[in-house]
């Protein structure tokens, strides 16, 4: 097992390591420096070969300048929270790096299955889950998400011994607002005070250091969307559970070119003013991570030249959709789903590429 977390002096010396890095590839954010790019790991079979091959991707991500790792409990049923484990240990045990230069986040909230798809779903929640006490056939909604304190407790300790940690460094609840297509909106905020109150009690503990909401629809819709989040009443929430000091430090959103809302769309408001979701997360000191940066490739196919040109007329059009993401003001790492060592070698030639200035960035948005 892995000790400790990420921390200030460890991903200071993570930035060390690459002294021809693009002056604004890493930023602080959370007293952490953490790289422009990271990796994701959610696409791929659920077999042997792409157990290694995300394994050998993210030690080369690692190696090349990224020290931001994503996963989740159900992406391809727990191996990629195992193939990161593999990963870790190769890293630290052979490969000079320490646990605390890198940002190792997860997720929790969908079932996670385990290695494979179970013939009979039912009878996997009712053996893993209710039968052991950990959470009621009511608890999951639609069949498939749960956030309760003792689930989310279950799958927070099962990520820990997936990735060989003794702590993660951020903990996201999986994707809350497909809760709110079945209970009230008080109910969700009920749901999730208590949900924050036990992440709380592991940071206490020392099991993870930063919890935040990793989404899909809830920052990228309207206010009067069924999914919408209130980015200031989340903050609120985590404020009850935890005090000023609380751990709710970290979204996750998808941005990317066809996707851009959370830097056009005014859907949140913080006293009585209206802003786009990266406006309010600045204010409220909300670190935003940027899921489905090339949107599985549909983004970075064909880009037009107006396009290509503000962002550096780069060598591929997947570094172009990248460029867009990390170099847009707000969004502090895009994440990139990489199984494969030539597609991570790729996209990390941007490590020593600067992400594009205001006035670059402006030029997309006036042709």
């Amino acid at each position: 097992m892995l000790h400790g977390c990420a921390s200030a002096e460890g991903t200071a010396r993570y930035r060390k390591r690459f002294p021809d890095s693009a002056p604004h590839h890493f930023r602080n954010n959370q007293n952490l420096i953490l790289s422009s790019l990271g990796i994701g790991t959610y696409l791929g079979n659920a077999d042997q070969a792409t157990d290694k091959n995300y394994a050998d991707s993210v030690i080369r991500s690692v190696q090349m300048g990224s020290n931001v790792i994503d996963s989740a409990a159900n992406y391809r049923f727990q191996r990629s929270e195992r193939a990161i484990g593999q990963a870790l240990a190769t890293l630290t045990s052979e490969g000079g790096f320490d646990r605390s230069e890198l940002l190792i986040c997860t997720k929790g909230g969908y079932l996670p299955f385990d290695g494979t798809q179970p013939r009979d779903v039912r009878d996997y929640i009712k053996s893993a889950f209710v039968e052991t006490g950990v959470a009621s056939w009511e608890d999951f909604v639609g069949g498939v998400h749960c956030m309760t304190p003792g689930y989310l407790q279950n799958q927070l300790e099962q990520s820990l011994r997936n990735m060989g940690l003794a702590c993660i460094d951020v903990y996201y609840i999986h994707n809350p607002e497909s809760q709110l297509g079945y209970i009230t909106e008080e109910e969700f905020y009920y749901r999730l005070r208590l949900a924050f109150e036990r992440l709380e009690e592991n940071r206490a503990h020392g099991n993870l250091q930063f919890y935040g909401l990793a989404t899909w629809n809830g920052f990228r819709v309207t206010t009067q969307s069924r999914e919408y989040h209130s980015l200031a009443r989340i903050v609120e929430t985590a404020q009850q559970a935890g005090g000023e000091n609380h751990g709710f430090r970290f979204v996750q959103l998808p941005f990317n070119l066809a996707m851009p809302e959370a830097l056009t769309l005014l859907n949140q408001r913080l006293n009585a003013e209206e802003l786009t979701t990266l406006e309010a997360a600045e204010r409220l000191g909300i670190t935003v991570i940027a899921s489905a940066s090339m949107l599985q490739g549909r983004v970075a196919r064909g880009l037009p030249e107006t396009v290509r040109k503000p962002l550096g007329s780069l060598a591929t059009d997947a570094q172009t959709a990248v460029q867009f993401v990390r170099s847009t003001p707000g969004i502090t790492t895009a994440l990139m789903g990489m199984s494969r060592v030539e597609h991570v070698e790729e996209n990390l030639q941007l490590v020593n590429i600067e992400p594009v200035g205001p006035d670059s960035f402006t030029q997309l948005f006036s042709s």
